[in-house]
């Protein structure tokens, strides 16, 4: 028994002294595990390089904002906007001048259709704390509505806009405000806004660098949700509209905007008071431009900044009542 523990003893300490051996031996081979090793350094210098390069941005002040255009390097929007005597008037300008008060370089045509200027619209825009020109022209009894007729049996604000292009050519006539017209060679873009819609701020700044025409879709419109230019590859191919889709330009009032020296260079371009229904914006623009070279604008005509929004008529049976009873409201109030 001694024996046989004494061999297994001894065979153990010749493997073991072996197999020290062997690894002795093996401490003394190349090694191939530098690459790997190097590559991991090098991943740990990049991190640290980063890390130092965003430790640094941190530190650094950040960039000042970029500077808007002074107003005066602007093109001025020339707006000109028909009103006429209704309950609703001051309710739809004071909504209107609000708007236009948020847009630099500015200039405001209001026309009243009336012999002369009321006091309603004279202190309104005396309290805008915008620039204005107040012109007034009295539509002709014969192309009045009559009582009773709906409002697109004859256009409205025909007299009213053509004065406004009249002035920008000729100055003189203005009842309050800037008297003089835009010199020559003035740069400036004219734009029709009707004193019932509602107009996004972005709309202006989408028209201010108009070339030619400049279009874009208006909402609630025509009986649709909207009406506008048809645009592929960047040029108008068509109108998306359902009433009388073959007039030379189906779009709304609302729906473009003139480079004001196209405007002054083509002097016989202003609005038909006679033309059929629905054409009366293709009397002005069929002086002005060919369909095919509309500046489409608002994202190619993908986005509607401008609504064909209507204050509804007030119901007045009740102040009737009042004032058959002697108790109205106070008239010297102004609403």
């Amino acid at each position: 028994m001694k024996l046989k523990l004494k061999n297994v003893f001894l065979a153990y300490f010749l493997v073991s002294i072996a197999g020290l051996l062997y690894a002795l031996v093996q401490l003394g081979q190349p090694c191939d595990c530098l690459p790997p090793l190097r590559a991991a350094a090098e991943q740990l210098r990049q991190k640290d390089l980063r890390i130092s390069q965003l430790q640094a941005d941190l530190r650094r002040p950040p960039p000042a904002p970029a500077q808007p255009p002074e107003p005066e390097a602007l093109p001025t929007i020339y707006v000109i906007t028909p009103t006429y005597a209704r309950l609703v008037q001051k309710a739809e300008l004071v909504r209107l001048s609000q708007t236009l008060s948020l847009v630099p370089r500015l200039h405001w045509l209001l026309v009243e259709d009336a012999e002369g200027p009321t006091p309603l619209v004279s202190g309104l825009l005396a309290a805008s704390g915008l620039l204005f020109t107040h012109l007034a022209v009295l539509t002709p009894k014969a192309q009045r509505l009559r009582e009773g007729e709906p409002g697109w049996v004859r256009p409205r604000g025909v007299e009213q806009r053509n004065r406004a292009l009249d002035w920008l050519r000729n100055g003189g006539g203005a009842v309050g405000g800037q008297k003089d017209p835009p010199t020559p060679g003035s740069r400036g873009v004219v734009y029709f806004a009707d004193d019932d819609n509602t107009y996004s701020r972005e709309l202006f700044e989408e028209m201010r660098w108009t070339r030619g025409v400049s279009v874009w879709p208006v909402g609630l419109v025509g009986g649709l949700r909207f009406e506008g230019p048809r645009v592929q590859d960047g040029r108008v191919v068509g109108f998306h509209t359902a009433w009388e889709p073959n007039r030379p330009f189906p779009m709304d009032m609302a729906g473009f905007a003139v480079a004001l020296p196209l405007l002054l260079a083509k002097p016989n371009a202003q609005f038909d008071g006679t033309a059929p229904r629905g054409h009366l914006e293709s009397s002005l623009l069929s002086h002005l431009v060919d369909p095919k070279d509309l500046e489409p604008r608002a994202a190619n005509c993908t986005r509607v900044l401008v609504w064909h929004t209507r204050t509804e008529k007030p119901k007045m049976k009740q102040e009737e009542q009042l004032q058959r009873q002697g108790r109205g409201s106070d008239p010297a109030i102004e609403v």
